[in-house]
């Protein structure tokens, strides 16, 4: 685990492989912490799958309204192009917004992946819960991992896809934050 600065913002990464349900893992631990009353506030990803299994959308689920935004585009099988909707991405955006504003005492955002590597996506979201000073939470596939770096610089922590790690890193940047609004 790479510590953060102690000035820093409370920024964790869950690096995770093709083959870990990070989606899952992030989505149980949220449900799990506002069910403890914990203030979030961003988004989740749930994937839909069809009777065999495989995934036939994706939506984000708004922490703070429960509101499920559909983010992916019926494109069919043989579709080339990227299958994020794009109005379905300026929702999730405002999501984040929100909980910026809300000044919520976690924001997760569902990924840093390749739309955000390269400069698009929710890359300006982060950009933003970072500047506020908010804890938050997210996951990078490992083929990401790099460009995550270079956008956080040494400012994060990273997690292994475990939900110990995740707990773990949630009750010390909880305990940090309650240290500084009082104080």
């Amino acid at each position: 685990m790479t510590q953060t600065e102690p000035d820093a913002p409370r920024i964790a990464a869950v690096i995770y492989r093709g083959d870990e349900d990070v989606d899952s893992l992030l989505a149980d631990f949220a449900a799990d912490r506002l069910s403890a009353g914990d203030r979030l506030g961003g988004l989740v990803q749930r994937n839909v799958k069809d009777a065999s299994g495989r995934r036939i959308d994706m939506q984000l689920i708004d922490l703070m309204t429960g509101a499920a935004i559909g983010i992916s585009q019926t494109l069919g099988g043989g579709a080339g192009s990227c299958k994020l909707d794009a109005a379905g991405l300026a929702d999730s955006a405002q999501a984040v917004t929100r909980a910026i504003a809300g000044e919520v005492a976690l924001v997760v955002i569902n990924k840093f992946s390749k739309q955000e590597a390269t400069g698009q996506g929710l890359r300006a979201e982060f950009a933003e819960t970072i500047v506020a000073g908010l804890p938050l939470l997210t996951a990078v596939p490992e083929k990401c991992a790099e460009a995550w770096r270079d956008f956080i610089g040494e400012a994060g922590t990273e997690l292994p896809c475990e939900r110990a790690a995740i707990d773990g890193w949630w009750r010390e940047a909880a305990a940090a934050r309650s240290d500084a609004t009082a104080g």
